[in-house]
């Protein structure tokens, strides 16, 4: 039997995020059946090393960008949403149920 590999599956459903949607850390762990949405940042922390893992596209459930800071830097992350189309305001998506990308639902 296989063992399962958490970050690597925590990477594949963030690659699955469709330009110009989000997600959240708990709906990936919901959907890989985690327990837990700090594992999913934890996962997504190392992502840089991994090249094409859209990390930038996962928010908190509020559509904060808490994960900012893990990026090389500081507005990184708010760079690549607004490339994408994203409105944020005080580091808070704009429209965030609009944007909402659920793997439960799309995948």
């Amino acid at each position: 039997m296989k063992k399962r590999n958490y970050v690597q599956d925590v990477y594949e459903v963030t690659s699955l995020i469709p330009f110009g949607r989000i997600s959240t850390y708990g709906a990936i762990a919901n959907y890989l059946e985690l327990g837990s949405a700090r594992m999913v940042g934890w996962a997504l922390n190392k992502s840089f090393t991994e090249g094409n893992v859209p990390a930038h596209r996962v928010v908190n459930r509020k559509g904060e960008l808490s994960g900012r800071n893990h990026f090389p830097s500081p507005t990184m992350m708010q760079e690549l949403l607004e490339n994408e189309g994203f409105i944020i305001t005080e580091n808070v998506i704009e429209d965030f149920k609009k944007h909402f990308w659920d793997p439960s639902i799309e995948l």
